[in-house]
């Protein structure tokens, strides 16, 4: 996972992704969506998906995948490796929405609430997918906002896609938690070399996730 492109200036948002498995442009496919950040004082939202055949999802499962606010840090990146070094069926990708992205968008004039930033990012992960030509048939979220109108939002977008949207999808769905772990993973790092625009003299580093206490 190369963060230097958001390091090196993370006022802008960006994307980064696996390459993708070619058992995914032949197999019909699963999906999982999940984010991390919603809510901290400090660092980006990171929206994530993964990938793998249909076929792999015991495969998938035997990886021991968990909603990655039930592991710890050291647990989150053992998996995330597990994950990556099985990149024959296993692929991810990440929307990575900086602090001021995700400003800029709140303050704009036309209404667009965190929940649409949120859809959108989902969305557009899920077309990034199809664009690369992974052969999706099922599509598991977990929920922002009601989740019966954000899966008919995403069945209206996808059709021929079957959508599933679930509140804690990420403690229900593997191929949902593997998205958690990759979104994690990648914010947990992100943070930890958080480089501050401004000048703030000697700054205790020990602040964790960016979330208040």
């Amino acid at each position: 996972m190369d963060l230097n492109d958001f390091e090196a200036d993370n006022s802008v948002s960006c994307r980064l992704a696996s390459p993708i498995p070619e058992a995914c442009k032949s197999e019909d496919c699963c999906l999982g969506i999940d984010e991390a950040g919603r809510g901290p004082v400090l660092g980006p939202m990171v929206y994530g998906i993964c990938f793998c055949p249909l076929s792999k999802k015991e495969d998938l499962k035997g990886l021991k995948v968990a909603d990655s606010k039930t592991l710890s840090e050291a647990e989150r990146e053992n998996l995330f490796l597990k994950l990556d070094e099985a990149k024959t069926f296993v692929g991810w990708a990440l929307q990575i929405l900086s602090p001021n992205t995700i400003s800029t968008s709140m303050l704009q004039r036309a209404k667009y609430n965190l929940n649409a930033l949120s859809h959108d990012a989902a969305i557009g992960l899920v077309q990034y997918a199809l664009d690369c030509g992974v052969q999706l048939k099922e599509v598991f979220v977990d929920t922002v906002g009601p989740a019966e109108k954000y899966e008919a939002k995403l069945s209206q977008r996808f059709p021929g896609i079957k959508v599933t949207v679930r509140p804690k999808a990420d403690s229900l769905f593997p191929i949902v938690s593997a998205a958690s772990i990759c979104a994690k993973v990648a914010r947990d790092r992100i943070v930890k070399g958080w480089k501050f625009a401004e000048d703030l003299g000697d700054v205790d580093i020990e602040y964790g996730s960016g979330y208040p206490n």
